[in-house]
């Protein structure tokens, strides 16, 4: 006799290539798990904010939003994007200049949301001055360009793609991380809900992990997924984010990946950006 099944739970994610290609093996139903998920696909501040206010389980989050959630989840240990290189990048006009130190006082800058790790990242660089006017990560670029901002902090996919859009980097806010820190950039992760108990969340971490797994022995099976909600970007591209922010950590956020979260959000809460982390971040391990 089978096993019943498990609780269904609310499960968001972005429609970004990289978030396609970690859950597709889980969304049609090529792994093992007693578990179901509703899945909703949004963008990342706004799977911030849904998570803060309680309208999902799992939940890819900001590891900057993570930092307000983290007394009340856990974060799994699969399914995140950090490593190095993986950075935001501040770019402008070209006639915005960029040689020499980057000086962002009095200017107004465009970010991705008001807990993204983005906006952390940009707060530790430029603590002073900066005007910022909060878009949606796609709608940054186009402002920019337009002259509605003086510059722009971009994620995702624009990385490989705003010198199509006239403009030129100024800092890459990732590599000035590593500089700083010598740790892994910690991104953005899957965070569970602790009031679902641990044995249900190492349960999540297993399916996502699996999924993962599944997405690295046969990358071609998710390309329909990805090309599904990335309609606009060119195969190339697609597989260029994938590359980028799929990797190692993203199937166990190891010693390293652990070392980095807990360094990044101890300088967050030294800024009062976020309360001090709980001692247990990750989904505890079984006895």
């Amino acid at each position: 006799m089978s096993a019943p099944p498990g609780p269904t739970l609310r499960l968001g994610f972005s429609p970004c290539p990289n978030d396609c290609f970690v859950f597709d093996a889980l969304v049609h139903g090529r792994v093992a798990t007693p578990l179901r998920f509703e899945v909703d696909l949004d963008d990342v501040e706004a799977l911030n904010q849904r998570a803060l206010a309680g309208e999902l389980d799992v939940a890819k989050v900001s590891y900057h939003a993570f930092g307000l959630l983290a007394c009340d989840w856990w974060m799994l240990r699969a399914g995140g994007a950090l490593g190095r290189g993986v950075g935001p990048l501040i770019v402008a006009r070209p006639d915005a200049g960029g040689g020499g130190a980057v000086d962002l006082r009095g200017r107004r800058v465009a970010v991705p949301g008001g807990t993204t790790t983005a906006r952390l990242l940009l707060r530790l660089f430029a603590p002073e001055g900066v005007e910022e006017v909060v878009l949606r990560y796609d709608r940054i670029m186009p402002a920019v360009a337009a002259g509605e901002v003086d510059a722009g902090l971009i994620i995702h996919e624009s990385r490989f793609t705003y010198a199509d859009h006239g403009l030129v980097g100024l800092a890459d806010l990732g590599a000035w991380w590593e500089r700083r820190s010598g740790a892994l950039l910690p991104l953005g992760g899957i965070a569970v809900r602790r009031a679902l108990g641990p044995a249900i969340a190492r349960e999540a971490q297993r399916a996502v992990a699996r999924s993962v797994a599944a997405a690295f022995a046969d990358p071609t099976a998710s390309e329909p997924y990805v090309a599904r909600h990335a309609q606009e970007l060119s195969p190339a591209v697609r597989r260029a984010h994938i590359e980028l922010y799929v990797n190692a950590h993203s199937l166990d956020v190891g010693v390293e990946g652990e070392a980095a979260v807990a360094h990044l959000l101890a300088e967050a809460a030294a800024i009062g950006l976020v309360p001090p982390l709980p001692a247990d971040p990750f989904v505890p391990a079984a006895a």
